[in-house]
């Protein structure tokens, strides 16, 4: 009895093992330039690089982040960039409408989590992409799709960003 009461004083107040931690690894987020990306209007270019911005780029080997698509209305030609500013510790998702670099609006904004892999990317996506993943996982009924629409996500999920009657919704994207 005696043997067991001193093991369990021992387990009590004996220390603890000391842990043995790995060193975390850190993932700078790679960065290019408006530049890097020739399908860009130059007057954007310049817009960008008057703001300070870089795109930051997801853990691949393509270049992203730059799209161009029909996201106001059938027809015009709008872009949609995420834009990290010199010293900012955060990235903004900018569009600009018909390619005017005077007329953008900033639609979401996300830390950017240093040392982890940057994983937020945006895509256009169809009706045909709206409309299976609406019927797939649910989520607010979309309104009738005439046009395109910005999907924005990262390593687990995504939002489609959809321009209706002067305000972007948020419909289902994937899960």
């Amino acid at each position: 009895m005696e043997a067991i009461i001193t093991a369990a004083l021992l387990f009590v107040v004996a220390p603890a093992w000391p842990q043995v931690t790995q060193p975390q690894r850190t993932y700078p987020i790679k960065r290019l330039v408006p530049t890097a990306f020739p399908e860009l209007p130059k007057n954007l270019v310049a817009e960008l690089q008057g703001r300070g911005c870089t795109i930051p780029q997801p853990f691949t080997d393509r270049k992203a982040n730059v799209i161009r698509g029909e996201f106001a209305k059938p027809g015009q030609t709008d872009w949609a960039v995420l834009c990290s500013m010199q010293g900012s510790t955060s990235t903004s998702l900018l569009v600009f409408w018909n390619g005017s670099a005077t007329n953008s609006s900033e639609l979401a904004k996300n830390p950017d989590n240093p040392g982890r892999i940057f994983d937020w990317y945006i895509r256009p996506v169809d009706r045909k992409f709206i409309m299976e993943h609406y019927r797939a996982y649910g989520g607010p009924k979309p309104p009738p799709i005439d046009h395109q629409g910005i999907e924005s996500g990262g390593e687990t999920a995504s939002v489609v960003l959809y321009y209706c009657r002067g305000k972007w919704l948020k419909l289902q994207g994937a899960d």
